[in-house]
């Protein structure tokens, strides 16, 4: 009797050591998946940078995100847009024709002459608006303190963004984010177009960003708003682009969609 006594009580313990080494590697598990989630990129960017990230869901959340998806909701119909955000390949699919960035080539397929510009140059336009302000978190990137934009007697503190030669398509581009102060959320974008002369611009286009949805925890935009901009003086709204049905994911995308294919095999976004 004594003995299965002692027996028991050996196995007890061994099954209790057994499960707090089990309980110990699964919280060790745990909190390396923690430090993965918050690896706290943030400290690589200016301060306000950083700020506006994180009133955004943070930079780190988006670096954990593979797929974005969001249509245009255009007078002529909807617009599908699908981006690898870790390969920026991209798909864009259209009742009239589909465009999409493989990586090397941009590509399009139409039965008419519909889309007249650029493959190239669009593929991931809209993307680069939407997806603000994370993708000013990319590398090559470069950050000035520029003077604040005023509107309708409010200041919004800004940066200029520039990036290094060789970065992107158009290297030369110049971005100017205004933020709130107060909500540390971006407010206003001012951009510069370089992609066909290739040459660095003076003028500034303006992008108002009012209105948000909160997109598995980060906050992207529902309308950008186009406003008249003229040596510093912000006018009326010019035009208006919305943006419906935006989900994004961890799940990695088919490297398919990517790939220029006949235009009856639409893939579903």
């Amino acid at each position: 009797m004594k003995k299965l006594i002692i027996i028991l009580l050996v196995c007890t313990t061994v099954v209790a050591c057994k499960q707090e080494i089990q309980s110990e590697k699964e919280n060790e598990a745990s909190e390396i998946e923690k430090e993965e989630i918050i690896s706290d990129r943030s400290k690589d960017f200016p301060k306000d940078i950083a700020s506006i990230f994180k009133a955004h869901g943070g930079i780190d959340a988006f670096d954990q995100m593979n797929t974005l998806i969001f249509e245009l909701n255009n007078p002529e119909g909807i617009e599908k847009h699908l981006t690898d955000l870790k390969t920026r390949h991209a798909r864009i699919e259209t009742d009239k024709f589909i465009l999409g960035f493989d990586g090397n080539e941009a590509w399009l397929e139409q039965d008419s002459t519909y889309f007249k510009g650029d493959p190239r140059f669009y593929h991931n336009l809209m993307f680069y608006f939407y997806a603000m302000p994370f993708v000013l978190g990319d590398e090559g990137v470069s950050y000035e303190k520029v003077e604040d934009l005023k509107v309708a007697g409010k200041s919004y503190p800004g940066y200029k963004i520039s990036y290094g030669d060789g970065v992107g398509d158009s290297p030369k581009d110049n971005y100017f984010l205004y933020y709130d102060e107060a909500s540390q959320q971006m407010n206003f974008l001012g951009y510069t177009v370089t992609f066909f002369s290739k040459e660095a611009s003076e003028k500034i286009s303006l992008i108002e960003y009012a209105d948000w949805n909160d997109v598995n925890g980060l906050l992207l935009p529902k309308t950008l708003k186009w406003r008249a901009y003229k040596n510093g003086v912000v006018g009326e709204i010019k035009s208006e682009r919305k943006f419906i049905n935006a989900s994004v994911s961890k799940e990695k995308p088919a490297k398919a969609l990517f790939k220029k294919s006949i235009a009856e095999k639409k893939a579903t976004l």
